[in-house]
């Protein structure tokens, strides 16, 4: 009997030092994981939603959802259920997004892409005030745009550093995700830096925070209540998070912001080259130790790199003191230099070390890019209609009328164009009464084009040449 009630007493008591030791366990290891309590209450009134609204013209043969391509037996159904004069419709598409104030004064933060063509802005608070804002500015290589509201006294996100963000460290994301707003996301950066196939000048933050479609715009905060990114981009195989997000270094952001805000648009370094990453066996062929820097394939004729006699088969290892790993870390490097700017650039000739001094040109407007020869001449992304247009080809020039010439239309972006109804695989020949003659001149007869007035276009389709009407709203 005894001995049973020392038996028990012995398991109560190992009981006790488990339940104890559990405790201690389960505290420690919460009290290294952080709490955002604090950080949303104090961050979140400054986080808004943003919702906008376009009208787009689309031929009433094709959905306004994207519907199925078109095919040959199209023209055959437009023929004989009324719509061979390819006549549009016009239908409201909606997108939802998010953005950030910046100034007590109304400044809204977000996306290039979230109010990009939008005939109207809503800005909605946390408090559900709403606001039409005005657009001051677009950056379309950044992908960020200042907004202004009319209001006063409002709750102002704290700007950070992003320059001082560390691989590792705890951040957290405030935004709309599918419209519900004010959704908390928290993760890690994952890496500094990242370059994108989409935008060379934009060295991203990338972080495992649940990004999904209306968080872009929004806000990416440090543990101490600071932006220090805009949360821009997620790498999907489905359209939704899978673990992969993109944010805009504030640093950058803000720059952006500054020069909207004085001149409307953004001015960047450029020095006139086409780089290509240097390859373990391209290293061996130029005697270096190790593949790092960028390899010079192009100079550029009038470019500032040309002037300070860099050449092909250079490879640009330092720019302006800093390493230069790979060929993507170079753009950003170039991008945030003032123009004119006098900066050393150390290369590799020949097997040996040479610095140059470089002055800094300006970066050119992408069409203007096409014009310096980066597309041979004969191709041009016009970003006043955000249409990529070709000379024609001798296969091409059959489908047309003896004598007529014109442009291939070899894509077409969300702007005018998509709304005028242009399709890749037009041939555009004619334009405000003018005769399309090639891609050169065509992107001159755009450049002439007057605002907010509708003029026609000719295109030539498989099922024939139809008039479409296209609109520059104002820039």
């Amino acid at each position: 009997m005894q001995n049973s009630r020392k038996t028990r007493l012995y398991l109560i008591a190992i009981a006790v030092i488990l339940a104890v030791n559990f405790n201690t366990s389960v505290n420690a290891a919460s009290g290294e994981l952080p709490d955002f309590t604090k950080l949303v209450e104090q961050s979140s009134p400054a986080v808004v939603n943003i919702s906008t609204s376009q009208k787009i013209k689309q031929s009433r043969s094709m959905s306004p959802h994207g519907g199925m391509p078109e095919t040959p037996f199209d023209d055959f159904f437009r023929r004989f259920f009324g719509d061979e004069d390819g006549e549009l419709r016009e239908y409201d598409a909606k997108s939802l997004g998010s953005g950030f104030i910046i100034s007590n004064d109304g400044y809204v933060l977000t996306n290039n892409h979230v109010i990009r063509d939008a005939d109207e802005i809503i800005v909605r608070l946390s408090d559900r005030r709403e606001f039409i804002a005005e657009v001051i500015g677009m950056d379309k290589r950044s992908d960020v745009a200042l907004l202004k509201i009319d209001a006063e006294n409002l709750p102002v996100a704290k700007i950070g550093k992003s320059r001082d963000l560390k691989v590792g460290e705890w951040v957290l994301a405030i935004g709309s995700p599918f419209g519900f707003d004010h959704t908390v996301t928290a993760g890690i950066v994952s890496a500094k830096e990242r370059s994108l196939p989409s935008e060379n000048y934009v060295p991203f933050i990338q972080t495992d925070v649940a990004i999904n479609p209306g968080n872009s715009g929004g806000p990416l905060f440090s543990l101490n209540g600071e932006v220090i990114g805009v949360n821009s981009q997620i790498y999907s195989r489905t359209g939704g998070f899978m673990g992969l997000s993109f944010a805009i270094p504030i640093d950058v952001a803000m720059n952006v912001v500054e020069q909207l805000k004085k001149t409307g648009q953004v001015t960047r370094g450029w020095l006139g080259i086409l780089i290509q990453d240097v390859t373990r066996e391209l290293a061996e062929s130029f005697e270096m130790s190790k593949p790092t820097g960028a390899l010079v394939a192009r100079v550029l004729p009038d470019s500032p790199a040309s002037e300070a006699d860099l050449r092909v088969g250079d490879i640009i290892v330092e720019f302006d003191g800093k390493e230069v790993i790979s060929s993507s870390t170079l753009p950003p490097m170039v991008g945030i230099i003032n123009v004119g700017d006098k900066v050393d650039v150390k290369i590799i000739r020949d097997g040996k070390t040479i610095t140059k001094k470089v002055a800094i040109g300006e970066l050119p407007q992408e069409d203007d890019l096409a014009l310096s020869g980066i597309e041979g001449g004969k191709k041009f992304k016009i970003k006043r209609l955000e249409i990529t247009v070709a000379d024609l080809e001798e296969g091409q020039l059959e489908q047309l009328e003896d004598g007529k010439t014109g442009v291939y239309v070899e894509g077409v972006e969300t702007g005018p164009a998509s709304k005028a109804g242009l399709r890749k695989g037009d041939i555009i020949i004619m334009i405000n009464n003018e005769n399309v003659e090639d891609a050169k001149q065509f992107k001159q007869l755009v450049d002439d084009l007057p605002v907010d007035k509708s003029v026609p276009v000719l295109v030539q389709r498989s099922g024939g040449p139809i008039f479409l009407a296209l609109k520059i709203t104002e820039e």
